[in-house]
This record gives structure tokens, sequence and C-alpha cells, in this order.
């Protein structure tokens, strides 16, 4: 329960964090566009460090989280993490949320928690046994490189979609990368912590996924990212979980419902995609005028 918790306030954390820097990058000039002076116009804003301040909350949440649970309980529970974002968007903009939206939201929670009854992920071990992570990061590594070089063959929504997958890939090995190295806090305190490689590897990771996901948004539209990134993460971090870590799923005809919370997720992060609040398109309705 307390991963659960953590996972849940990691993802809250993270998509109210979404909200006050877009809220306060939108009051920058279009001149400060892609320069170093666009730092210092955020800086300047109280909103901005906001933002910045529930990132490394949810940081610090994400690292609990993974510390008392298994990842293929922790990475799958982030998927709220875009309706939790523009549910806060539309109270912060004061924007009405349309049907289509609310519609989103129910697929994605109904879809996260149908998934996670019936795959009951449980057990393993807190750390990496023996030298598990070198086919690992070669494996993940080959798999980058496809999916790369599959994108720079491509353009519009098919590279988006593909450098959306590997910006999931990146953060979910970021996740198993992270949950290491809480491992070797746990068991050797903080010297044991930042004499791990695998501290600086999550912090690589996490550049990497930075990185290829506004590639990613770059490339194509926020609809061809986000079903790749949301379902990637979740998968690939289960994967993980069962192979590095040892974890549980349910498997035969467990696998029906499975595929049915997949499908709800999917088709969530794709209506919740379409929404103009994700564009940032969104405007409040304008007030009447009062007449005398």
């Amino acid at each position: 329960m307390i991963s659960v918790l953590f996972a849940v306030l990691t993802a809250l954390s993270n998509g109210a964090a979404s909200v006050l820097q877009r809220r306060a990058a939108s009051t920058a000039p279009d001149s400060e566009a892609m320069r170093l002076s666009l730092i210092g116009h955020l800086l300047r804003q109280k909103v901005w460090l906001a933002g910045i301040g529930l990132v490394i909350v949810a940081a610090v949440c994400q690292a609990v989280a993974l510390a008392t649970g298994p990842i293929s309980v922790v990475q799958p529970i982030f998927v709220i993490e875009l309706p939790a974002t523009l549910l806060m968007a539309g109270f912060v903009m004061r924007v009405r949320l349309p049907r289509s939206v609310w519609s989103g939201v129910a697929a994605v929670t109904f879809g996260l928690a149908l998934g996670l009854a019936s795959a009951a992920p449980g057990g393993g071990s807190a750390a990496v046994h023996g030298a598990a992570w070198v086919p690992a990061l070669i494996l993940t590594g080959l798999f980058e490189a496809a999916l790369i070089g599959s994108a720079l063959a491509t353009r519009g929504n098919p590279r988006a979609a593909l450098l959306g997958l590997a910006a999931a890939c990146a953060y979910a090995l970021t996740a198993a990368l992270m949950k290491d190295a809480m491992a070797r806090l746990d068991e050797g305190g903080a010297a044991a912590l930042f004499t791990s490689w695998q501290l600086y590897a999550t912090a690589a990771a996490g550049v990497g996924a930075l990185f290829l996901l506004q590639n990613a948004l770059q490339a194509g539209t926020l609809v061809a990212v986000q079903p790749c990134l949301t379902l990637g993460d979740a998968l690939i971090s289960i994967l993980y979980g069962v192979t590095l870590f040892g974890e549980d799923l349910r498997t035969g005809w467990w696998l029906l419902p499975e595929l049915l919370a997949l499908g709800l997720i999917a088709a969530g992060c794709v209506v919740l995609a379409r929404s103009p609040l994700a564009s940032g398109n969104a405007t409040a309705p304008a007030r009447a005028r009062r007449v005398d």
C-alpha cells in the first residue's frame, strides 16, 4: 500500500508540475523561444518555481514507491498522470471539461484498475542479483537503436510514435535502475548508494528519456506519442520487473482481462491526447459584459 500511495503521489505531482510549468511558459514572449533568456524569465515566475519543486517531490515519491514495492505495480500506476494533468489544467484554466475528456479519464482509470487486479503483480527481490544487468542493457540498447533508426527513416506521426516508444523504454529503464540503486541504499547506506553505478546510470537514462520525448513531440502529434509512451512505459517496466527482479504475474485466462485493460488505457489515452487541453489550445469561456 505504501508503494501504491507514493506512486499515485508521483503521478499527481508530475501532473501538477506540468500544469504550473505550462502556465508559466505561456507568459513568456515569443522572442525568448529557444534562448537562454527564457530560463531567466521562468526563474522569475513563482508558478514555474513551484512546478520545479513538484518535480523534485515527484522524484522523491517515485524513489520511495520503487524502494517499497514491485516495479510492475509502481510504473503502471503512472498512466493516471495524463488524466490528472488534464483535470488540473481544466481547473486552473477554468475551462469546462467536455464529455470526451471525462470518458477518457474513466477509460484510463478503469483500465488501470482492471489490469492491476487481473495481473496481480507481486513478489520478486528488491535488487538485481549477479550479472543480470549485462544482457538486459545489451538488449535494451539494441531495441533503442532499432527504434531510433526506424524513426530516422520516417517522418511525421510514424516517427513520433517510434520515438515515443523509445522514450518509454528509456523511462522504464530509468525506473529499473532507480529501484536497484535504492536497494543499495537500504543494504549499505548512503556510501553504497553514491558509489553504485546504478545511481549515475539512472541520471543518464533519465536525461536520454527526456531528450527522446522532446524529439517525439517535435516530430508529430500528441495523439501519436502518448499511447506509445504510456503503454510502452508500463509494459516494458513489467518486463524488467519479471526478468530482472523476479516479480510474478498471472497468466492463462487472466490474459483476456489484461488485454482488455490495455485496450481501455490505449483508447483513453487517444481520447485525452486529442483534447484541446492536452495541446494547450483550450481557452476559458469569455465572460459576458455587463450592460448598464
